[in-house]
């Protein structure tokens, strides 16, 4: 996959076609699991387009690949929180907490920033 193909993803994520957007992402981050501007804005996506499980499982890839990533405990934490699993989205809204991360409102969850590479 592309830099092309992350850049469309990321013209439908700004155009607010979540799903749209995870297709296309998708296999750019099954290409480049590594890449966390990929699989932030993938995770992202599935976020706002309702794919929670997804969700989770992308910034779980995210805190591996970046574990002292204070915003994406709390997106992650926001994201169980939708799946009604409270307590477990505590554990990591406090390490949010802990790493200066600020609180996520409703399903705001806007760029942290990654590398492109």
């Amino acid at each position: 996959m592309s830099y092309e193909e992350y850049q469309r993803g990321c013209l439908f994520f700004e155009a607010r076609d979540y799903a749209e957007a995870a297709r296309i992402l998708a296999p750019v981050v099954a290409a480049e699991p590594g890449n966390r501007a990929a699989v932030e804005l993938l995770g992202r996506a599935y976020f706002h387009s309702a794919q929670l499980g997804r969700a989770e499982q992308s910034f779980r890839r995210l805190l591996e690949l970046d574990p002292a990533n204070g915003w994406a405990h709390e997106v992650l934490a926001r994201t169980l929180e939708r799946r009604s699993r409270h307590d477990e989205a505590d554990r990591y809204r406090k390490l949010a907490r802990a790493m200066g991360a600020e609180e996520v409102e409703g399903a705001d969850v806007s760029v942290y920033a990654a590398n492109l590479a």
